[in-house]
């Protein structure tokens, strides 16, 4: 892959460096992420509130 500047020296690096910046891809793996993290959360409180009731008995 390389260094993608002329000179190798991260000196010359003056903003985000990683792949895919400038284009859909952090918006969209962002949204991903958020998605997952809801549906993580929502099965867990549904599953902590089974117990709870189970316990409750």
């Amino acid at each position: 892959m390389g260094f993608p500047y002329d000179t190798a020296d991260w000196a010359v690096v003056d903003g985000a460096m990683f792949m895919g910046w400038g284009g859909a891809a952090p918006g969209l793996y962002t949204s991903i992420a958020v998605v997952i993290c809801i549906a993580v959360l929502w099965i867990g409180n549904s599953s902590e509130q089974k117990q709870y009731d189970k316990a409750e008995k």
